[in-house]
């Protein structure tokens, strides 16, 4: 499997040999289950205090009965709650019947080589021009997938470079879907979540450190290392897929994945 070689003037330069984690099948229910695993690791666990809702003067009416009311806990003495039930898990105000305690594992698990694959064949994926179109991209003017431009733009730190770039590239299209939204209103704006970003461009390199700056200004437009990839970034909410683009460093960093339905794979052949 090949792929076309782009300048950062976006003329085509050289095919380059993609390495064999592009011929993974695409499985999207493996996908989802490694997206959820990893989305779950940065859950808040819950807790409650051992006293709340049991912080009252009440007491129960038994043994005695004949009183014509339940022989539920109440607050004694004056003041106008007295007389009212409390403590106990069915009223208002009570304690809770089953809290969540701090030392449940919140977090799901998933096997190593799992996790692998799924990674391997999310990669797969972004050389699927029909997966990068459903998930909502504009690819107008994108001719091969997956993109892989030289590695002279991993020396760019400037947006304004960056920017002249994206539109050789044919990219810029797609932040600007971004920049069209309009603001949410309802709930979500009462609650300070007005405006919602989502997700554009997702340029894979070697060395992330000076593109990360250039493009820290583009609303949706994320910069990974190899090292650093992930499930979250290449399908994020477990959508696929996300526009990718990669240098030709990277792929040759990502030939060095290795799983164990890819070491099948190389057996049989």
């Amino acid at each position: 499997m090949k792929a076309q070689t782009l300048s950062l003037t976006g003329t085509k330069q050289d095919e380059i040999e993609l390495p064999k984690v592009f011929s993974t099948p695409v499985n999207k229910d493996l996908i989802h289950r490694a997206f959820v695993n990893l989305d779950s690791h940065h859950y808040q666990r819950q807790g409650r205090m051992p006293s709340a809702g049991q912080n009252t003067v009440a007491a129960s009416n038994d043994p005695p009965t004949g009183h014509g009311q339940a022989r539920v806990a109440r607050i004694r003495g004056g003041g106008p709650r007295r007389g009212q039930a409390a403590k106990v898990a069915m009223v208002r105000g009570g304690r809770q019947a089953h809290p969540p305690t701090s030392e449940k594992v919140v977090y799901k698990k998933l096997n190593k080589q799992e996790k692998r694959l799924a990674l391997c064949s999310a990669i797969a994926a972004t050389a699927s021009k029909d997966l990068v179109s459903s998930r909502g991209h504009i690819i107008k003017g994108i001719e091969s997938f997956p993109v892989v431009v030289s590695d002279d733009i991993e020396k760019i730190s400037k947006a304004k470079e960056i920017s002249k770039v994206m539109s050789a590239l044919k990219l810029s299209g797609d932040i600007e879907r971004l920049e069209k939204r309009k603001a949410r209103s309802g709930r979500s704006s009462i609650r300070g979540r007005k405006t919602k970003t989502g997700k554009s461009i997702l340029f894979v390199t070697k060395d992330a450190k000076s593109l990360s700056k250039a493009c820290g200004a583009f609303p949706g437009v994320d910069v990974r290392a190899v090292s650093d990839l992930s499930i979250l970034d290449l399908a994020p909410g477990s959508s696929l897929v996300r526009l990718t683009v990669y240098t030709k460093g990277a792929i040759n960093e990502i030939g060095n994945l290795k799983s164990r339905h890819l070491e099948l794979m190389e057996a049989l052949q």
